[in-house]
């Protein structure tokens, strides 16, 4: 264990790393899910409450990860929590329909106008696999259109793009014929039309609109609108992923806050405020393929097909329309909105302090950190580190990665994922104080261990 700090993450674990060497006999990969993968442990969490988290060891941590950027308005809300509850007093599930079904669709339509139509699913990813198959119904057409470092799920019509090289599946696993539907491209407009005018059997563009990997890569407003008239153009669906966007840009999403209208979205986490779901909404002439006629050729061959068991199960929907509820008037979002610019102005001003050379960015309420990796050649000044480039800013080197988030959890810290997080209506400016603290030690230990370069 070369590194101190790897011995300090480990010495406050102990219990972690038990957890641990039990997890890996018993559960494939060791981890729930491949982002908490981590060095000696990862993190086991007891509780949350607010803005804060709890392992099983005790430690203590902001959180800016808040669910995967699930919770707008923190861990434990007692609105939701109560709201939870009362589902759970009649029974957990039924695999029927039910009322708040109907009421939680009805909030949705009122919060996203281009929402015409709502279909629930069970998560994120069943989201934009569901989305695909409409667009492609839709069309009769078979290829998606996306563009690189955008997430998506982990589907395998989602299966590269993702990740550096975009050219290369994202998994093992993955059919070379599946891989050969996906037309992976950079976020440029004349690319775009260039490739819909060459292909004509692009059934869609799918896009995070804040950029790649929740804003990894940012993508600006005026590059949304002018991508939706070119889509109207060709005729094309456009589909916004708006699993972490949904309802965190604004009430409405970020495509209420930009005035911007996709054919289809895909929703999650804030929606269902915490616990498993999603939904995909939109145009009701595509959402009519869910539709039977009663004629049976039709509905067997010509409607789309779509099933899920848990799919608006009641526990999820109460916590969901808890949480919408919570957050239609706009207070939640502008007050995380407010924390994170600051946290975003003050992480600048102590990077300029030490000499990092790494710099913040990010919108609403999220906030990513690039860091240049060290050569031994010092970045003249931090201004000259900015960049659009998708290769760049998501090949940060693993052990920066792996070392930025170690010392950040020694210190009390924790992220959403890669080296970003988001706030939350709960995060309060003393959080944001006490972890700007904790980013400066962070950053000189990187910066004093010759990981991260410095200024000159």
């Amino acid at each position: 264990m070369a590194e101190p700090w790897l011995e300090t993450y480990a010495a406050q674990r102990p219990k972690g790393q038990a957890l641990y060497a039990q997890t890996k006999a018993l559960v494939a990969g060791g981890v729930g899910h491949d982002l908490r993968h981590s060095p000696i442990t990862p993190m086991y969490i007891d509780h949350g409450l607010g803005s804060r988290k709890w392992d099983v060891d005790g430690n203590e941590y902001i959180d800016f990860g808040m669910g995967n950027g699930a919770l707008l308005i923190g861990h434990a809300h007692p609105v939701v929590l109560a709201a939870v509850r009362a589902v759970m007093d009649n029974g957990l599930h039924f695999g029927n329909d039910h009322a708040q079904m109907v009421e939680w669709a009805a909030l949705i339509q009122q919060l996203m106008p281009a929402a015409e139509k709502i279909r629930f699913v069970g998560s994120g990813t069943e989201g934009t696999m569901l989305a695909l198959r409409l667009a492609r119904a839709f069309t009769k057409r078979t290829k998606l259109l996306r563009f690189e470092g955008h997430f998506g799920g982990w589907h395998d019509y989602v299966g590269k793009g993702s990740a550096v090289p975009f050219d290369m599946p994202a998994s093992a696993g993955i059919p070379a014929a599946t891989l050969e539907t996906i037309v992976v491209i950079p976020a440029d407009l004349e690319i775009v039309e260039d490739t819909l005018r060459s292909d004509r059997d692009i059934a869609a563009l799918m896009l995070e609109p804040s950029g790649a990997s929740w804003g990894t890569v940012p993508l600006s407003h005026e590059f949304n609108r002018q991508l939706r008239a070119l889509l109207t153009k060709y005729e094309i669906p456009l589909i916004y992923d708006e699993v972490i966007t949904g309802f965190r840009y604004s009430e409405g999403g970020y495509q209420r806050l930009i005035d911007v209208a996709p054919d289809l979205t895909v929703m999650g986490k804030i929606m269902t405020g915490g616990l498993p779901g999603g939904a995909v909404a939109g145009r009701a002439d595509i959402m009519s393929l869910f539709d039977y006629t009663g004629d049976p050729q039709h509905d067997r061959h010509e409607r789309v097909s779509h099933l899920g068991t848990f799919n608006a199960n009641p526990l999820s929907a109460a916590a969901g329309i808890a949480t919408l509820n919570l957050a239609a008037d706009g207070r939640a979002q502008a007050h995380a909105d407010h924390v994170a610019v600051l946290l975003r102005q003050s992480l600048e001003q102590m990077l300029d302090e030490e000499g990092v050379a790494a710099y913040v960015y990010g919108d609403s309420s999220l906030f990513h950190i690039y860091m240049r990796a060290h050569t031994g050649a010092p970045v003249r000044a931090r201004a000259e580190l900015r960049t659009a480039d998708a290769t760049t800013l998501k090949s940060i080197p693993g052990r920066v990665i792996t070392a930025f988030q170690k010392n950040l959890q020694i210190r009390g810290v924790d992220l959403l994922s890669y080296k970003g997080g988001v706030t939350s209506s709960a995060h309060t400016e003393a959080d944001i104080r006490q972890a700007v603290d904790a980013f400066r030690e962070t950053m000189r230990v990187l910066r004093d261990e010759k990981l991260v370069e410095r200024v000159a």
